[in-house]
């Protein structure tokens, strides 16, 4: 006789062990509520547990990243670098796990295989992949934008003889306080497929050992310098006496990063004051360079041509080779509509003898063969192979869950041509599922460490009225799903965004090769989203189904 499989029953479900996830497993606990979280992986962390590939760090200010809120942390914490390498960034998730205690309400090493909402019970129904059943009431996604690993499609993949691995899934030394295995390149060929942000950190890494190390490029990218130095303890001191500011300041930009915007229009200006402000930008650490120049960038052709021509003479100046020089300069897109990938002396490397760009663009990769890479007619012969090739982004994690709504209905099928969603936050069809840090919501495009814990907070607040008001039902109404899906795909036609194919851009190919193209992302700004949803929640949740 078959033995009975018990059911555990939770008020709420998190699934994702990442910054955002912990804080609100934390948030719920701490207002009463029973909850449970989920994750593949071993432990805390999120992407800083899967990305452990040489040289992966954050492009965000160290200090503007994670747990405002919670003032056991951030008085306590110091930073040694002002944009924290991965083993750094774990200590501090780490860490905070810790000061939270919420490692006892997670699983891990556990995923969501199937996510059924149940008309009957008015709850969530999940399998999990170790055989056992939870369900609850509330259930909420915080599996992040970039976590579902995006392998390319090249025949031959699974027969290369050597090491290779994709960066987000580098290999594992529990010994080392990272998790990642150290790999001596001496002596080795090595291949790197891709030059998104994750490759501009690790060619030149790579670089400084291998003895020939042949970067296989599709698509350059707009790279700009980091700028990365340590935190003193002096400088540390000062920002934790002044976090309030700092918090207050960087709630106030559009993408929670510690920049604003120029008030001018690149067309208001001469040659000589563009110049300048151009080059003081390109010398200031982090995403100044982007998110500092002038307020019509991404609006304006003729702005964005200006500051990409200033980017295009700095590849120029910095690789000695005129003809590799121009392979690196992105002739598809315009400065900043993709993530601009923050660099440290990435052009420098293709100046160095072991250092090989090779064009796939011009010549695709044929094959993965047992010895390396085949493109068109040359071999590339290679002992380790780095995929740098990024994520399925966005919705790629929800898509990895078979998540089914009311009358069985595939979340994925739903999203099909593109997410359809009410602040980003819920979907119709799909009661009581909120998605934080997904498509359509304020945090996606924004400093995550910042905006995803506000999220967790306005999600938490609208669980507690729910509560109080003895209601156990949320569903966003038609015309409120239809107006913000709409209004999220007007604003971003209004910019050069669209003109990318970035990860914030689904992409639907037709039977008849006609394409359809959907914003996965709110780009009107971090306050002006907030302002709405603050405003939803003083209206009694207007545009929610509340019952």
């Amino acid at each position: 006789m078959l033995k009975k499989v018990e059911t555990q029953t939770v008020d709420a479900i998190v699934i994702g062990a990442g910054i955002t996830g912990m804080y609100q497993v934390y948030a719920l606990r701490e207002m009463g509520f029973s909850v449970k979280g989920y994750d593949g992986s071993s432990n805390v962390g999120g992407t800083w547990y899967w990305n452990r590939y040489p040289g992966c760090r954050l492009d965000t200010e160290s200090y503007t990243y994670g747990y405002f809120g919670l003032k056991g942390i951030i008085p306590e914490w110091k930073w040694s670098e002002r944009f924290a390498g991965q083993p750094e960034m774990l200590r501090y998730c780490n860490y905070a796990a810790d000061k939270m205690d919420i490692r006892k309400n997670f699983q891990f090493n556990t995923r969501v295989v199937t996510a059924h909402y149940n008309e009957s019970t008015n709850r969530w129904d999940l399998a999990l992949d170790d055989g056992s059943n939870v369900s609850c009431l509330y259930l909420i996604s915080a599996v992040g934008p970039l976590s579902a690993t995006r392998m390319p499609n090249i025949a031959g993949i699974d027969g290369f003889k050597g090491e290779s691995f994709h960066t987000s899934r580098w290999p594992r030394d529990p010994a080392d306080p990272s998790g990642a295995k150290q790999i001596d390149y001496t002596g080795k060929r090595v291949g790197v497929i891709g030059t998104g942000a994750t490759g501009v950190q690790v060619i030149p890494i790579v670089a400084k050992s291998a003895t020939e190390l042949f970067v296989f490029q599709r698509s350059p990218n707009w790279c700009t310098p980091l700028g990365n130095t340590p935190i003193t303890g002096e400088e540390m001191d000062k920002l934790r006496s002044d976090y309030e500011n700092i918090l207050a300041f960087v709630k106030s930009t559009p993408t929670g990063f510690p920049y604003e915007r120029n008030k001018k229009k690149a067309s208001q200006t001469t040659p000589e004051e563009r110049q300048e402000l151009f080059e003081s930008l390109y010398d200031m650490p982090g995403y100044g360079i982007w998110l500092s120049g002038y307020r019509d960038l991404l609006t304006s052709k003729t702005s964005n041509s200006y500051l990409a021509e200033f980017i295009a003479n700095k590849i120029r100046q910095r690789v000695k080779d005129p003809v590799i020089a121009e392979k690196l300069i992105p002739k598809d897109h315009p400065f900043g509509t993709k993530r601009v990938p923050m660099e440290t002396y990435y052009y420098e490397i293709y100046n160095e003898p072991n250092v090989h760009l090779v064009d796939v663009r011009e010549t695709p990769i044929t094959r993965v063969t047992p010895e390396g890479l085949q493109v068109g007619d040359k071999t590339y012969e290679l002992d380790v192979l780095v995929y740098a090739t990024g994520f399925d982004a966005v919705t790629g994690s929800l898509d990895l869950i078979d998540i089914r709504g009311k009358g069985g209905v595939p979340l994925k099928q739903v999203w099909d041509d593109g997410p359809l969603t009410y602040l980003g936050l819920q979907v119709g069809g799909f009661p009581n599922f909120f998605t934080l840090v997904g498509p359509h919501n304020g945090a996606t495009f924004c400093n995550v460490g910042v905006c995803g814990g506000l999220q967790v907070e306005w999600v938490s607040q609208m669980l507690g009225y729910m509560r109080d008001h003895k209601l156990s039902y949320s569903e966003p109404e038609t015309d409120a799903q239809e107006k913000w899906t709409q209004q999220v795909y007007e604003d971003f036609s209004k910019t050069l965004l669209t003109e990318a194919d970035a990860w914030w851009v689904k992409v639907k190919t037709h039977p008849d090769g006609t394409q359809t193209r959907r914003a996965m992302v709110h780009v009107s700004g971090g306050p002006e989203y907030r302002k709405f949803c603050d405003e939803v929640a003083s209206n009694d949740y207007e545009g929610f189904v509340l019952k």
